[in-house]
């Protein structure tokens, strides 16, 4: 069969088109920058396409054609700058059905989650309740499946958090610590997926293992899969995390998908559970979905590293900030530097110059999308200062401050930032 994927590049995706390359289908994947993905999976016709750009019927006639199923595994968590819930998972949805129905009916697999509950008016899953709604009165032939908290080999989203907490040193912070937290394996969802295309299965369907470990619980078998020695839980108030969530919806805003945000907080509050009502599927459990991959050291470098990687990139910014604005706070005695070498109003120039520069690039680097730009923009221009004032002022690497050589970390730092920048 010829089957389109939406999100293909994603955590769930990825898994699904490879089962379903494996089962021998035509596989087109579909998603915002495949460039990596069509490296790592050759096999899947990979297309660009946003769905947050494909709110109208006409946007999908030409990729919908000669398509027998359509399975969504493209999602997001909250509103921000990389993201925009409405458009890509309700209006983009009810273009694809509409676009559907007057072209070959292709099987919708829509991979959704259960909608009721606390975080249930929220945007998330208020957009996933519109778009599984509209699907089940479409009368095109559909399966809607909501899996509980995905696990597998790679990890993204909570399941990377859930690493990061257990990589936690001397203790695990929680909170929430002692809600329900259904699981299940990647490859578990993918099976279901493969039923529902050789025509095994149909419907709305629960998708969950039956043991139900609290968080604290999974956050400890995390740390046992990671091969640390066990810590003691240590269980805090919801109202001390909202400090950490503020901050984690602020760095949404700028394009960055954190788990920590509001939304997951607020269904974190009462747990991840399903009614696994009218499934017969297997499924999982988080233990032996762990055991079946065990761990390397690259799992517990990226689980410490997961919790750094603000620090870093904030850092970063801070420093260029302070760089360009402290000069200007003596902006005569900063160009004084440059008078031996050129006019007055050329040196200040030049300063003011240079404060700009290093300004703009601690304010770029908080932007996600121009956050690999801003990097790399960090490194020429720590490499043309290094370099200009090794030829202008050489003594600079003797001064006692060290102007010149506390660049060398901040450069280091960069170098870390770009290598730990791709989030999938």
């Amino acid at each position: 069969m010829n089957i389109l994927i939406l999100g293909a590049t994603g955590f769930i995706g990825s898994v699904v088109a490879a089962r379903l390359v494996a089962d021998g289908h035509a596989v087109t994947g579909l998603g915002r920058n495949p460039t990596c993905a069509r490296l790592k999976q050759p096999a899947i016709d990979w297309r660009r396409a946003d769905l947050s750009r494909m709110t109208k019927p006409a946007d999908w006639d030409e990729i919908l054609k000669d398509q027998h199923v359509v399975v969504n595994c493209a999602g997001a968590l909250q509103d921000g700058l990389s993201d925009d819930l409405s458009a890509t998972q309700a209006e983009a949805m009810l273009a694809l059905y509409s676009a559907a129905k007057r072209s070959s009916r292709p099987l919708i697999v829509q991979i959704s989650a259960r909608t009721a509950g606390a975080a249930g008016d929220l945007p998330f899953l208020a957009t996933k309740r519109r778009a599984d709604e509209a699907l089940a009165a479409s009368g095109l032939p559909h399966l809607i499946l909501r899996p509980a908290l995905v696990l597998g080999r790679n990890a993204h989203g909570g399941s990377a958090l859930l690493r990061a907490l257990a990589a936690f040193p001397l203790m695990l912070p929680l909170v929430h610590a002692e809600s329900p937290v259904e699981t299940l394996s990647v490859a578990d969802v993918a099976e279901a997926v493969s039923r529902a295309v050789s025509g095994g299965i149909s419907g709305d369907i629960d998708l969950a293992a039956n043991e139900v470990p609290t968080l604290a619980d999974l956050v400890s078998l995390h740390r046992q899969w990671l091969g640390l020695p066990p810590a003691r839980v240590s269980s805090f108030a919801p109202w001390l995390a909202r400090p950490v969530t503020w901050l984690a919806d602020l760095s949404g805003l700028l394009g960055w998908r954190s788990p920590l945000r509001s939304t997951a907080m607020t269904v974190m509050s009462e747990g991840v559970r399903s009614s696994k009502t009218g499934s017969s599927l297997p499924t999982t459990p988080a233990a032996a979905t762990l055991a079946a991959n065990p761990s390397g050291v690259q799992d517990l470098w990226f689980a410490r590293l997961y919790l750094l990687k603000p620090f870093v990139i904030s850092g970063l910014s801070v420093f260029w900030l302070l760089s360009g604005l402290i000069p200007l706070l003596a902006l005569e005695k900063t160009s004084a530097h440059f008078l031996p070498f050129m006019p007055g109003a050329a040196a200040t120039a030049l300063t003011l110059a240079t404060c700009l520069i290093d300004i703009a690039l601690g304010a770029a680097v908080l932007l996600r999308p121009l956050a690999k730009r801003a990097l790399l923009g960090m490194l020429a221009v720590s490499f043309a200062y290094l370099a200009g004032a090794s030829l202008l002022e050489p003594a600079l690497w003797l001064d006692p401050l060290g102007p010149l050589v506390k660049v060398l970390p901040s450069i280091l730092l960069t170098f870390i930032a770009l290598a730990t920048l791709d989030e999938r």
